[in-house]
């Protein structure tokens, strides 16, 4: 049994729109034996351009029941039925965000139209509803309204499932269903085929764009937990229905995974990607210096002189933010992090915070090793190293260079020929780019103590010598 529904709404987001009409048309396999319509009164206003689309207008919804007068009979009319739609996680996210706001959590086998038509009648120049049921000659009457909607969709599921009367009919659309939350283009076959091994992966359109770029220590369970969420907006769900293909780059190390994501990202620039896209040089930075009285300090100030700062941010703001952070965490004075301007004690002295190098009442060997620390914690300033983890492949290991506190890039070789010779680990090594973003992931890798080794050394022009 198949419940085919439609809904209009407010707008395109599920978590902050409210459905104003909803359709569901019953088909038992054969053919339609039930259906039910109604108005439903959103509790607040139709944009003007929804009315427009839809013909629903706040008149014509004020004297419409509300969504919790009409629940009961949605969920018997779906129960124990798949749910059909043309593009189904657009109906069915709304539902379960409207069943979600009275505490229900409502959930139902899927099954969508867009997908299902495009592998049974393929070669269309459009899969729109509208557009898809012109070319197979399915009239639709009162479009953009749900029964005129759920009543066309009905229709072509009809045509579907009588295409074919062989018992395989019936097994690919069960593969459909399990195949409820992938994208129109993508098969269950392309998603079981993915590895389950740590790595970068791209999102392609169907001219081979990238739409997106991510990593996973698991690329195959990644993906389709991307693929499995409730999308909440237009733009999530324009997404969703453009990927054409998925791609992938095998690292063996999370933390190659997460540079090379990075740099993809900024070399790429995908659409979808909203963090790290940045290319340019960062505007403020944390300044180290010492006083007078042999105090460490630490200051804010804006990038452009020939003082290298231990890591830079996007504005003064998040530079500052970033600085009471670290002087919260590390127990720092606020005027030796020049953010007390006046005289006397700083505000943490007086709230306990602070044990008065603001004062000079604290010895500076101890106050130092805490800034020392907080500086290590986002800084690998004049290090030389490398950080050697898995490879690809057992026979290989993957390195990661940094020298005078510049990332250099990564690489991979194998122990059995090349053992710890630095000069030889160094040429492994493939340029890329030092930024903040990269500088964050190798200072939050070195943090978590991981199992990775550490290989430190001195630089003497081309010459490495190993540290102890």
């Amino acid at each position: 049994m198949y419940a085919v529904v439609d809904i209009e709404t407010t707008g395109s987001r599920p978590g902050d729109d409210r459905i104003t009409e909803i359709a569901i048309v019953v088909h038992d396999g054969e053919q339609v034996v039930d259906s039910y319509t109604t108005l439903i009164n959103p509790e607040r206003a139709i944009p003007y351009q929804i009315s427009q689309l839809t013909g629903i207008t706040d008149e014509m919804v004020r004297d419409a029941p509300r969504f919790p007068e009409v629940a009961r009979r949605i969920v018997e009319m779906t129960d124990g039925k798949v749910f059909v739609a043309h593009n189904v996680r657009f109906d069915y996210s709304f539902l379960k965000a409207e069943f979600g706001s009275l505490g229900y959590n409502y959930q139902r086998k899927t099954l969508c139209t867009v997908r299902l038509s495009r592998k049974l009648i393929p070669g269309l120049p459009s899969y729109s509803l509208g557009k898809l049921c012109e070319s197979i000659k399915i009239p639709i009457h009162n479009r953009h309204r749900a029964y005129g909607d759920a009543e066309a969709t009905a229709k072509l599921l009809d045509r579907m499932l009588k295409l074919d009367q062989s018992p395989e009919i019936g097994l690919y659309i069960e593969g459909e269903i399990k195949a409820q939350t992938l994208p129109p283009r993508i098969s269950r076959d392309q998603v079981l085929a993915l590895p389950e091994a740590v790595g970068v992966y791209y999102f392609l359109d169907e001219r081979g764009h990238i739409l997106y770029v991510g990593k996973s220590v698991n690329i195959r369970s990644r993906i389709i937990q991307h693929f499995a969420m409730d999308y909440k907006s237009r733009k999530s769900i324009e997404f969703k229905e453009r990927i054409a293909d998925i791609t992938y780059e095998l690292t063996g190390s999370e933390l190659v995974a997460l540079l090379l994501e990075s740099d993809e990202i900024k070399r790429l620039k995908p659409p979808f990607n909203t963090a790290q896209k940045r290319t340019g040089g960062a505007f403020w930075g944390i300044y180290e210096g010492v006083d007078k009285s042999g105090y460490l300090t630490l200051r804010v100030d804006r990038v452009g002189s020939k003082e290298e700062p231990l890591t830079t941010l996007e504005n003064m703001q998040k530079a500052q933010n970033f600085l009471y952070r670290k002087i919260e965490q590390f127990g720092l004075c606020l005027q030796k992090c020049n953010l007390h301007k006046t005289g006397g004690p700083c505000f943490n002295y007086h709230i306990r915070k602070c044990n008065g190098a603001c004062l000079g009442k604290e010895e500076t060997e101890p106050y130092n090793e805490r800034v020392a620390a907080a500086i290590q914690s986002f800084s690998f300033s004049e290090e030389n190293f490398m950080i050697v983890g898995p490879g690809r492949h057992r026979a290989e290991k993957s390195v990661v260079c940094v020298e005078s506190g510049i990332y250099k890039g990564f690489g991979y070789f194998e122990p059995e020929t090349m053992g710890d010779d630095l000069a030889g680990l160094r040429g492994c090594v493939k340029f890329y780019a030092h930024n903040r973003d990269i500088q964050k992931i190798i200072c939050g890798h070195l943090r978590k103590n991981q199992k990775d080794r550490l290989l430190r050394y001195q630089l003497d022009g081309e010459e490495l010598a190993p540290l102890a």
